[in-house]
């Protein structure tokens, strides 16, 4: 064995001083993040958050890894979105909040709308969640909401006068319904399927998935694809959280939130097709060749509206520029 003089033995223990603490900086920095999402298990947003943490947990040798809490785990979304504010959640897929992208038939396609959230606006967007003590991390796809009702096909903006249609509890579905002539009808989301089982309302809009998981189709034998909404949701690391984080970790969770997304896309994809042949294959009837025209047109006071704010009239003016 040979022997080290002084000067090797003392740059030997340097250098095993500082490996030491650099382990020990490690082993102080590794934690498990907690994740919320209202839905359940099997849907794409929680199954993406999933494939999320894998990615970060193989990128970071396992010091940060995601447990994901489901289906309502730690409460309702309002409630977990506050709690991720103080830094009590880690992480959370919440609705985007921003009415600009929420407004009827802003969006052409689905293709328009990856295009917009993918490019420059997208990423403006979820940059300005950082001064209400959230870092906007990626977007996911909720696909795109249509009309459907157990009274009569859709065909025209004429066929919907006097419907009874639920809507969210906000004030501008309810705008976008009653220009369209129907009444809207604001409602909790769990008491649709008993509203429509019992006539107190004629129909609903949603996206497909949630037209069949919730088993609405059973109800409304009418849909109508106006697809008048695209909203996307977003995925939120709290503040708190990502200060935690140092600046090679905060590249690795970005990127895995962008691959997340991509992943979160091709699921929703396959379950929006499984719910339109599951609702086909029940015998219901979906009027696809919709002149989108008049239901623009209708919304021409919501945009006036809107327009006062500069600042919304400018994105608003942004987004349909994109090809």
């Amino acid at each position: 064995m040979p022997v080290l003089n002084r000067a090797e033995l003392t740059r030997t223990g340097v250098i095993f001083v500082a490996l030491l603490l650099a382990v020990c900086a490690t082993s102080a920095a590794a934690r498990e993040f907690r994740a919320a999402d209202t839905q359940p298990e099997d849907y794409p947003t929680v199954q993406a958050l999933r494939y999320m943490g894998a990615l970060i947990a193989e990128r970071t040798g396992h010091r940060h890894e995601i447990k994901v809490f489901h289906s309502r785990q730690l409460g309702e979304e309002k409630e977990t979105i506050e709690q991720t504010r103080v830094g009590a959640i880690d992480l959370n897929r919440t609705n985007v909040a921003l009415n600009v992208l929420a407004m009827p038939f802003l969006f052409r396609s689905i293709e328009h709308m990856q295009k917009v959230l993918d490019g420059p606006i997208g990423s403006e967007i979820l940059g300005s969640f950082e001064p209400y003590g959230f870092v906007g991390l990626a977007f996911y796809d909720s696909g795109a909401r249509s009309i459907y009702n157990g009274v009569r096909p859709i065909r025209s903006v004429a066929d919907l006068r006097g419907l009874r249609i639920r809507v969210q509890q906000s004030e501008l579905m309810s705008e976008m319904i009653r220009s369209l002539g129907a009444e809207p009808v604001e409602m909790p989301y769990g008491l649709v399927l008993t509203g429509l089982a019992n006539h107190l309302i004629d129909g609903a809009e949603n996206n497909w998935p949630s037209f069949v998981t919730t088993d609405h189709y059973k109800h409304a034998g009418h849909l109508a694809l106006t697809e008048h909404t695209m909203s996307p949701e977003v995925l939120v690391i709290s503040l708190k959280a990502w200060k935690s984080l140092s600046a090679d970790d905060q590249q690795i969770f970005r990127e895995a939130a962008a691959r997340s997304s991509r992943f979160m896309r091709e699921k929703w994809h396959d379950l929006e097709e499984q719910s339109q042949h599951k609702a086909e294959a029940a015998g219901i009837t979906v009027a696809r060749d919709i002149d989108r025209k008049p239901f623009e047109d209708a919304m021409a006071a919501i945009y006036a509206k809107a327009g006062r704010d500069p600042a919304a009239a400018a994105l608003i003016e942004r987004i349909r520029k994109v090809e």
